[in-house]
């Protein structure tokens, strides 16, 4: 055995407990933080902070929380020596550079992380973190699968975390006066909501090759199949296999479809029947299907249709629809959308910039407008589309015990197995 093996061997048996606290605590078997962590904060109190994952989004949302001016980062953790090294000089001689998150959740002085790895992460690395008394800035989509978001919010409320879903869209007033529009009736009744979130990746067969320096793939494929390297699966790539994401579904639709939930008042709820169809590729590597149709029905007859033909969110209603997408704004008739919310109507949770949301809820302890609930409920959206389409046939949802009714099949993918010693 190597000397680099032996080390991974007795970390792997020191972390037992670890893994095995982490696990009890997402099933709700702990009664209180096994480490202690600064919660309270004053106004004026500097926020101390780590990022998990700082390759190209974990790195963009640690400059906007730095920019809030309230930030500083003692620590940055990434699987591949390139993307720790830079973001530690980047963050100044104080910050230190680790490959294994657990030991950035190890220390006291930190007060809350930002994750920005790979989907497959997201569970583990946030329970965890819930664990070690951190608040959590987590990328979107929030989950890899529905179980893991369960599992996720059931540790946040155990352990009273701040935990914010990287859906930035909650905090753009386009979309929020959208869907306030929508919920006042400005609209008539609504009839329909139409998300278009883009299509899949068609990657062409590569070899596979040894990792490059610096990136330790057996801890960056963790949880997921053991697969010998390959580019594709790495960085940007990863979201066209279901091993680590579900694709423009789950990555765009964590968008989209979070407003469609917004504007249909469903924020801890869902829809109850999915019909999902899509054209997979022929050749090649991915396996997420390059265009896709899923149809959802909720309870109210509302029905969602959320496709890959472009980009945008649109609500039907009986007297009129609003267009809504980064930037965008319209309607018809074009008045609807001239008329400013009056103080009798619904006022949905405003904010501004997600980033500040964040950063007021660490120091108030409030929720924040994208709270880890309903970032669980909007991809679940997603992850029901991603099953009802590799199933071939509609399934019918009951959102209140978040279970697939009459087909166990279907059942069984809202988790997933994942690679010893890895699990929840």
């Amino acid at each position: 055995m190597s000397k680099i093996q032996s080390r991974r061997r007795e970390r792997f048996v020191s972390r037992r407990g670890f893994l095995r606290r982490a696990g009890a605590a997402a099933a709700g078997a702990i009664a209180g933080p096994t480490f202690a962590a600064r919660n309270i904060l004053g106004a004026s109190d500097r926020i101390v902070m780590g990022c998990i994952g700082c390759g190209g989004m974990g790195t963009g949302d640690m400059n906007a929380l730095k920019s809030t001016g309230a930030v500083e980062y003692a620590a940055v953790c990434d699987v591949y020596a390139p993307h720790r090294e830079r973001n530690a000089a980047m963050n100044g001689p104080s910050c230190q550079s680790y490959l294994d998150f657990r030991d950035v959740l190890d220390r006291r002085d930190i007060d809350a992380v930002n994750c920005g790895t790979p989907d497959h992460w997201h569970g583990l690395i946030a329970i965890a973190a819930c664990q070690a008394g951190k608040d959590i800035y987590c990328q979107k989509p929030l989950s890899l699968t529905i179980e893991q978001g369960r599992a996720m919010v059931t540790a946040a409320r155990r352990y009273n975390r701040v935990f914010q879903t990287g859906s930035q869209q909650r905090s753009e007033s386009n979309f929020r006066y959208a869907c306030e529009l929508v919920r006042n009736g400005r609209i008539g009744k609504l009839l329909s909501i139409r998300t278009s979130v883009g299509g899949n990746k068609l990657i062409d067969w590569e070899p596979d090759t040894d990792p490059p320096e610096g990136l330790d793939w057996d801890f960056y494929l963790g949880p997921a199949p053991r697969v010998p390297f390959n580019r594709r699966r790495f960085i940007w790539d990863f979201r066209w296999f279901y091993d680590y994401s579900g694709g423009n579904l789950t990555d765009w639709g964590a968008h989209h479809n979070d407003i469609a939930q917004w504007g249909l008042g469903m924020d801890g709820s869902g829809p109850i029947e999915i019909d999902g169809r899509g054209m997979f590729p022929q050749h090649g590597m991915m396996d997420t299907p390059l265009t896709y149709e899923v149809k959802y029905r909720y309870s109210s007859g509302v029905e969602l249709v959320c496709d890959s033909s472009g980009n945008g969110v649109w609500f039907h209603g009986s007297e009129g629809e609003v267009y809504v997408n980064r930037g965008q704004l319209a309607s018809k008739p074009a008045e609807i959308i001239q008329e400013p919310t009056r103080a009798d109507e619904i006022h949905l949770y405003e904010s501004s910039n997600h980033y500040q949301n964040f950063v007021d809820c660490v120091r108030s302890r409030k929720t924040p407008v994208c709270d880890v609930e309903t970032g669980h409920r909007s991809v679940t959206v997603c992850h029901l589309g991603n099953i009802s389409i590799r199933l071939g046939r509609p399934i019918r949802w009951d959102p209140g015990a978040e279970e697939v009714i009459g087909d166990e099949e279907a059942n069984r993918w809202r988790s997933r197995p994942m690679r010893a010693p890895w699990h929840l």
